[in-house]
């Protein structure tokens, strides 16, 4: 399947003069999930595992199918993969769960990079549960510091990291955190919320215990994610909310909660997203991703390079191709970010700039103003990132 090919799957991309690098942000989404959505609300909306009617027995084959085709897009098995609102949601869930058996005698390690979804739920517990948190370092350029992991000792009970940074692009090094957190018999929850756009993922061979992504930075709809959980973690995850559909039996004040994943499907769960997840991790799963990739890192060599011809410009993060993805951030001195992205902007140039809901990071690296982000994704091309560097050196020649 060709670039051209790729892009002409996306609606949006036919609009001219149209430059869309806020992937990190949010992913948009094939016809085919488009349609996806569409046909399910007209043949098949009805409320799921609750219901005898055909409208109802439709939906039931749509959301659990759904669930069939996250669950290849993971490796897993279809009890081990649960449906949230997103990715926020899904690492709430987790943390509440497993913050339940915490005290003052345990520890949580989090990582100085880790996006606010990652980070305040913990912060939160922390103060409620009376645990102590611990952070890992990073380097200057953005990666987790794993030089020393000390702080995974006996009194640590889970790590919750990001799988790629959702400012520097970098990867983490999860086998060796998983390692380091299976020693001491701590748990190892990943955000792969920015992982998984590019690419099928299988957290269990990482040693991943618990791993979360969101349905709109997939290709997919928004109001929807996934919790991934080792079926041996998941039978003793306290659930986070209480509704209806969770429970096999109320009698009184006995409760029998279903088995996962529904015991942690309270309500009405959000159906039609799912199965517009399923449609855009269908169509992932039809890409070549040994050629994707090779397109992704030649269009990130590419924006490096002319990022570094352009005076004033300083990156943040790494400054090569190993062990990164195609999320690229930088200052351009003198520019306020928001300033930069908004003319990026008024030439058809999608950027974001800010702090990147990573406030802890930027202020280890001295981010102030925080920084500007170009995110790419496999229908991006060369001209996406012409049309960057020109909108760029006008925006510099404007601003100073």
């Amino acid at each position: 399947m060709t670039i051209k090919t790729i892009r002409s799957a996306f609606p949006v991309l036919a609009r001219a003069h149209f430059h869309y690098l806020d992937n990190a942000a949010m992913a948009q989404v094939p016809g085919q999930v488009i349609n996806a959505v569409a046909a399910h609300d007209v043949a098949a909306r009805a409320n799921v595992h609750r219901g005898l009617h055909d409208l109802a027995r439709r939906a039931d084959a749509a959301y659990e199918a759904a669930r069939e085709s996250v669950a290849g897009f993971l490796s897993a098995r279809p009890d081990e993969v649960v449906f949230t609102g997103g990715c926020t949601q899904a690492l709430n869930l987790v943390a509440g769960g497993l913050a339940e058996s915490l005290g003052p005698r345990d520890m949580v390690v989090v990582s100085v990079a880790e996006h606010h979804s990652n980070l305040l739920p913990w912060l939160m517990l922390a103060k409620r549960r009376g645990f102590q948190l611990a952070s890992i370092p990073v380097t200057w350029d953005g990666r987790l510091d794993l030089s020393d992991l000390s702080m995974i000792d006996a009194r640590c009970k889970v790590v919750a990291v990001t799988h790629v940074s959702n400012v520097t692009g970098a990867v983490s090094d999860i086998p060796r955190l998983a390692e380091a957190a299976h020693a001491v018999g701590a748990k190892l929850v990943v955000d792969g919320a920015q992982r998984t756009p590019h690419g099928p993922v299988d957290p269990r061979a990482l040693g991943a215990d618990f791993y979360a992504f969101a349905g709109h930075k997939t290709y997919g709809p928004t109001g929807v994610g996934v919790l991934w959980g080792r079926a041996e973690h998941l039978a003793h995850l306290p659930p986070a909310a209480w509704g209806g559909g969770m429970v096999a039996g109320l009698d009184g004040e006995t409760v029998d909660f279903l088995d996962p994943p529904r015991r942690f499907e309270a309500g009405t769960p959000p159906v039609a997203q799912a199965v517009g997840l399923a449609a855009a991790l269908d169509w992932m799963r039809g890409l070549d991703w040994d050629k994707v990739r090779l397109h992704e890192a030649g269009l990130t060599r590419q924006l490096l390079a002319g990022l570094a011809g352009l005076d004033g410009i300083e990156l943040v993060g790494p400054n090569g191709l190993e062990d990164r993805l195609p999320v690229v951030s930088f200052t351009v001195k003198g520019c306020h970010p928001h300033d930069v992205a908004h003319l990026l902007g008024e030439h058809g140039v999608a950027v974001r700039g800010g702090a990147h809901c990573s406030q802890p990071l930027m202020k280890a690296l001295g981010l102030h103003e925080g920084c500007l982000r170009v995110s790419m994704a496999p229908y991006n091309d060369d001209s996406d990132i012409h049309a960057l560097l020109r909108g760029l050196a006008e925006a510099v020649r404007v601003l100073r």
